[in-house]
């Protein structure tokens, strides 16, 4: 059954800009991310970016008729769209109790009606979610390869 009780929205730069919703959303993160979380600073440093007026992005949200979240989405500007994707979806993620309703789903149905521009995201391989990202047209181009010194 589809969660019907569910709004969905881009929120504005005001309602970003509180700093109890900033927490709100990081923590919504770090829970509902589970396995496939990073750690609370990073969740936080992806927020900042989104807000810095130089780099830039967008939080998505859906809310329960009682306003509490239940599901989250951070997409950041790239700043490289003539040789990447103009947008990077950082993270989604559903609260436990909600997931297998459409809420992803109508999330991303969001996200790429309101950009309208080339969107990546990374995923891990045993991800559940990623047969989602498949079913709604994302595709695997490349094997991500990472250096660390």
């Amino acid at each position: 059954m589809l969660a019907t009780n569910i709004s969905y929205k881009k929120l504005s730069r005001i309602e970003i800009g509180n700093p109890n919703y900033q927490e709100q959303l990081v923590q919504f993160l770090f829970k509902s991310l589970e396995q496939y979380s990073d750690p609370v600073e990073d969740i936080r440093a992806c927020l900042d970016y989104i807000i810095h007026p130089e780099k830039g992005g967008y939080v998505f949200v859906a809310h329960d008729e009682r306003q509490d979240l239940k599901g989250v989405v951070f997409l950041t500007k790239t700043k490289m769209e003539l040789f990447v994707p103009e947008y990077l979806l950082v993270y989604i993620a559903t609260d436990k109790e909600m997931r297998g309703n459409g809420i992803g789903r109508n999330l991303i149905d969001l996200v790429r009606t309101s950009v309208k521009a080339p969107i990546a995201l990374h995923v891990e391989h045993d991800n559940p979610a990623k047969k989602l990202y498949e079913k709604m047209g994302f595709t695997s181009k490349y094997a991500e390869m990472r250096w660390y010194p």
